[in-house]
């Protein structure tokens, strides 16, 4: 990965990171140590304890996660957990992230579709025949 690709990710990831870590917590519950490690090994940033732990509180101001103590280790742990409202979050949020992506990859002229390219303009949709050819199929939506 280059140098822009890897600005563009970090930049994408600071302003995603509280729903990344949602997205964890959707997962399994974890503590913050857990989420700091599974972001670096996910995603090969790394944000730590100054970053998490105020996020998290915030989350858990806001109703989005909630979290309790785990006296059961060697050394106490506050583990976090999504809530109903985080889980709401999240589904709204997955579904905002897939208009805005449909509504730039139109933009290009190209979006995604079964498979193939959806051409935009004319609103046919281009595939290949056995033959190799290129059919027109025109998409009703």
């Amino acid at each position: 990965m280059g140098p822009k690709a890897r600005e563009v990710q970090m930049k994408l990831m600071r302003g995603l990171l509280d729903l990344v870590v949602l997205q964890f917590l959707k997962a399994h519950p974890m503590h913050g140590y857990q989420i700091i490690a599974s972001l670096r090994k996910q995603f090969g940033v790394y944000f730590g304890p100054s970053t998490i732990y105020p996020l998290l509180s915030v989350m858990e101001e806001n109703g989005y996660i909630k979290s309790h103590w785990d006296l059961e280790n060697d050394r106490p742990r506050k583990v976090y957990s999504i809530t109903d409202q985080g889980a709401d979050l999240l589904n709204c949020t997955e579904e905002s992230l897939t208009h805005i992506y449909r509504k730039l990859a139109i933009g290009t002229g190209k979006i995604p579709f079964n498979g193939n390219n959806l051409t935009v303009n004319g609103l046919t949709n281009g595939k290949k025949n056995s033959n190799g050819n290129l059919d027109r199929i025109k998409n009703n939506q």
